[in-house]
């Protein structure tokens, strides 16, 4: 592909507006995706296959640790890394000069993608900084207050919500979900009356932290609903959506949530360093501008400020969207899903091993942990994560979060395939055995 100048590059929209087909010659073809419906397809092996030829994967080890983030399908990759070349080479002229037409363009199509404004959205370079931002800058708070969060929303947040008592001379409060046994797996009813007893305990609540898809156990909550309980009791609620977006079918704006962190570098398959924050238009106020930045602006822009972007990673974000669409989110979370059940439901019948996330659809997607009976702590389960990649070399991760104690994280992707779960659940049934 030939090199674009400067003013090329923006008047062609090659990259903000590309199709996977023209990127690079070293691309994959396009996808051929069948007329199925996304069950049926989920258990296509031959398609997939044909999807895991766009990923280029390390041979050495059957990697089922996928939730750190995204691999980039190969023609994502091509426009990255022509990006990366093309703005070293423009270098500030492009930065001074064109990078806020180029911004203004990604930005509406992100805002597109995830079906919102374009001026209720600020792009960041993760969902960590979103949330961070959010959580810091949320200024309804008063002293006194309360504040609340679970052991199952991610450390960096906890760590924020609980930061609150010194920015905002608040009382962060931490509730603990209930565990799951072999006998009985949670419900949709029992989360719901979880978030209810939490509210209930604490009257002082004023922000409620959620997170829709946890990345310890894979957990789905069911957002939506606990929302509006909130709602209805004044409390305001700030959504992680780091794992859900591009791995569950929903839509923000069904959340009921005025505040949302999302990350498009772990399902959607940017570059890493590509986030968003949305802010619903009439609450921007309610977030201080970020450390001082334009004081009473009502512009979300101004609640973030991230210094220099990786500004290729960003570029290629399109590219990410234009191969993300060529699945679609219902064909992807059919296919993890499909994975994920096909090692849980042998996984389910060994002894002394308990799965922490229920089979109910609606309540899972691909990302799920394990745990073995008493084996709770972290070095003890990095002992097991350990064993797994280099004695049966199956790659998975430890997770500390959960309040009942460390567990083990399985995260299939789309380039994995039903010969890996298998390779996964021969070495549980050695393990268990």
């Amino acid at each position: 592909m030939k090199n674009l100048s400067r003013r090329g590059f923006i008047g062609s929209g090659l990259s903000l507006g590309a199709t996977v087909a023209s990127l690079s010659a070293t691309s994959a073809a396009p996808i051929a995706k069948p007329q199925k419906t996304a069950s049926e397809l989920a258990a296509d092996e031959n398609f997939w296959r044909s999807v895991a030829n766009h990923y280029d994967v390390t041979p050495g080890i059957t990697n089922l640790e996928n939730g750190y983030w995204g691999i980039m399908a190969k023609p994502v990759l091509a426009e990255y890394l022509r990006l990366t070349n093309w703005v070293n080479k423009e270098n500030t002229h492009f930065a001074r000069f064109d990078w806020g037409k180029t911004y203004r363009t990604l930005h509406q199509t992100v805002a597109e993608f995830l079906g919102v404004s374009v001026d209720e959205i600020v792009l960041t370079r993760g969902a960590t900084e979103a949330l961070q931002a959010l959580i810091g800058g949320y200024n309804k708070l008063r002293p006194g207050d309360t504040v609340l969060y679970a052991d199952l929303d991610y450390s960096e947040m906890k760590n924020a919500m609980a930061w609150l008592a010194d920015r905002r001379g608040v009382n962060p409060v931490r509730v603990n979900f209930p565990e799951p046994t072999r006998e009985k797996p949670l419900t949709e009813d029992d989360i719901i009356s979880f978030y209810e007893r939490a509210l209930d305990s604490n009257p002082g609540t004023k922000l409620l932290l959620l997170t829709h898809l946890n990345n310890w156990t894979g957990l789905i909550i069911p957002v939506a609903k606990i929302a509006a309980m909130a709602k209805a009791r004044g409390v305001d609620v700030i959504l992680d959506a780091a794992h859900s977006v591009g791995q569950v079918d929903f839509s923000i704006s069904d959340m009921e949530c005025d505040f949302v962190g999302v990350n498009l570098h772990k399902w959607v398959g940017a570059p890493i360093g590509c986030g968003v924050i949305y802010i619903r238009k009439p609450r921007i106020a309610d977030i201080d501008t970020y450390m001082g930045r334009n004081p009473g602006s009502d512009r979300i822009t101004d609640r973030i400020d991230t210094g220099t972007f990786n500004f290729a990673a960003h570029m290629a974000i399109p590219a990410s969207l234009e191969f993300h669409k060529q699945l679609g989110t219902p064909a992807k979370e059919a296919r993890l899903r499909y994975l994920r059940d096909l090692w849980v439901s042998e996984a389910r019948k060994l002894p002394g091993l308990t799965v922490l996330t229920p089979d109910d659809p609606q309540m899972v997607a691909g990302l799920t942990s394990f745990r073995l009976d008493g084996v709770t702590s972290t070095e003890a389960n990095n002992a097991l994560m350990k064993q797994l990649a280099e004695k049966y070399g199956v790659l998975t991760t430890r997770r500390t979060g959960p309040a009942a104690g460390d567990c083990i994280r399985v995260t299939p992707s789309f380039y994995n395939s039903a010969e890996d779960m298998t390779k996964l659940v021969q070495a549980l049934k050695q393990i268990a055995g």
